[in-house]
């Protein structure tokens, strides 16, 4: 059973930072893409960005490009989402995800089959 766990979320003030970390268990990490998603009151879940099982490659929303870069410790079975310049439109429970098969890589928000229990992120303006 996968099992992940997020935290660094918080109160940041628009322009800030914050750096996300999503703790995984339960598969052999390091053969899975992973994602974070996010969710805004009254929105749809979205992906934010994901990465590919050895973090060759990336993929970013365009609402984040440039201002949040996904990175993996494949030897701590962890993702992070570091987040700079955020704004207010940022705000939303941010969630990681992990890729449904090993080896296999989709931007989309259909390729991942497990979330976690989310972490808050709230900026204010």
């Amino acid at each position: 059973q996968v099992h992940l766990v997020e935290s660094g979320g918080g109160l940041v003030q628009a322009g800030g930072s914050l750096r996300l970390s999503c703790a995984a268990s339960g598969r052999t990490f390091s053969s899975y893409a992973m994602a974070w998603f996010r969710q805004a009151p009254g929105k749809e879940r979205e992906i934010v960005a994901s990465i590919t099982w050895g973090g060759g490659s990336t993929y970013y929303a365009d609402s984040v490009k440039g201002r949040f870069t996904i990175s993996r410790d494949n030897a701590k079975n962890t993702v992070y989402l570091q987040m700079n310049s955020l704004k207010p439109e940022d705000t939303a429970v941010y969630y990681c995800a992990v890729g449904m098969a090993p080896y296999y890589y989709n931007t989309r928000s259909d390729g991942y089959d497990h979330w976690g229990q989310g972490t808050q992120v709230t900026v204010s303006s």
